[in-house]
């Protein structure tokens, strides 16, 4: 089945349903009052899960369907960074992250900046900037200290909730930088390689000549 006739299809829609998560789990943060504030931690937590889990289902899906489309490889990584974002934003903003620990959130965000700005002008050369292993690692690590932060003090009594939440969240920020540098000097390379030619200097004659 092709893929291009089918735009929206089960992968696509996926993906589309981890944006259409962010604003439950941003409106959240301000259903204490309504829902109990141990209530709404857990929501948003298992709202940003499930979010996340999709980011695997929409990827395996379209290759075993053989459903890949340029929708589903554009919205992807926009779908992702999005859901990111607005988490670490909403975690900052409400006190969950606060002192050094925004720090981590701050290297984590400009990641995904410097990212998708290589990414973007490298499609622009043709050449594809692949996902590392590392870098799924970091990425899993990130989504369970986001998932762990989200729920926070709610969690269980006794329980470090938030001590483990912050270590992964270092531990992510950790790998971020080292993924990051990986995927800068990759795509240092590639411009240097297709960097065209300098214009012969053509030396002019002195005039008094």
């Amino acid at each position: 089945m092709s893929s291009r006739a089918m735009p929206f299809n089960l992968p696509n829609l996926l993906t589309l349903s981890r944006i259409a998560a962010i604003p439950i789990v941003v409106t959240c943060f301000w259903l204490d009052q309504w829902l109990g504030r141990d209530l709404a931690q857990w929501t948003a937590m298992v709202v940003f899960v499930v979010a996340s889990v999709t980011d695997y289902l929409d990827g395996w899906l379209a290759r075993r369907w053989q459903m890949i489309s340029r929708l589903g490889r554009f919205l992807d990584p926009i779908a992702d960074k999005l859901l990111v974002a607005s988490v670490l934003l909403m975690l900052c903003g409400f006190g969950t992250l606060r002192g050094l620990h925004v720090l981590a959130a701050l290297i984590i965000l400009c990641r995904e900046i410097l990212v998708s700005g290589l990414r973007e002008f490298l499609a622009e050369l043709r050449v594809g900037l692949p996902v590392s292993n590392l870098a799924k690692w970091k990425t899993g690590i990130q989504m369970t200290s986001l998932a762990v932060l989200l729920v926070g003090e709610a969690g269980p009594k006794g329980f470090p909730t938030m001590e483990i939440g912050l270590v992964l969240l270092w531990a992510a920020a950790l790998l971020t930088l080292i993924t990051g540098y990986d995927y800068l000097r990759t795509g240092l390379q590639h411009m240097r390689e297709h960097e065209p030619p300098a214009a012969p200097v053509v030396a002019k004659r002195d005039a008094a000549t």
